[in-house]
């Protein structure tokens, strides 16, 4: 089957998710896959049977800007499908230095203290406050910043 992108507002992939499925199944559209990766901001990927049924499908839905000219290759996709097959919490370690990319934290460095694989969860301590205190944080908005071997030396 071809693969196809969507150009889309950023921002507004999941929105678009929601409302390109639901006219997919209403239509029945041989549309197989909806796909979006979080590295790939902009753009939603489609499995289907021709470039029309994808057209088709994306009329008249608020926030999709275009479908890409060429359906794309394996090969495009590689490396966004081993990106997101690796959930940040196998990167880090116990006792690494990170950085808390967004929310309340935002710029703050922390230290891993527990790492929960089944909810991609980490339990970090704040280092640069005046009282250490521990924080469970999701691993997608955190940064390597130091190994633990790296942060003893």
């Amino acid at each position: 089957m071809p693969i196809y992108a969507y150009r889309v507002i950023a921002g507004q992939e999941k929105i678009v998710m929601e409302m390109l499925s639901k006219r997919v199944k209403a239509e029945k559209l041989p549309i197989y896959a909806i796909i979006h990766f979080e590295d790939m901001k902009g753009y939603m990927i489609v499995e289907a049977e021709d470039e029309m049924s994808v057209r088709n499908a994306g009329m008249k839905i608020p926030h999709i800007k275009g479908v890409l000219d060429k359906p794309l290759t394996m090969p495009d996709l590689d490396p966004l499908m081993e990106a997101a097959a690796a959930p940040m919490s196998t990167m880090v370690g116990k006792g690494d230095i990170v950085e808390l990319i967004s929310g309340p934290f935002k710029g703050e460095k922390a230290r891993v203290i527990r790492i929960d694989d089944n909810k991609d969860e980490l339990t970090v301590e704040l280092t640069e406050v005046a009282v250490p205190i521990p924080v469970t944080i999701k691993a997608n908005i955190i940064r390597l910043h130091q190994k633990a071997e790296d942060a003893q030396n």
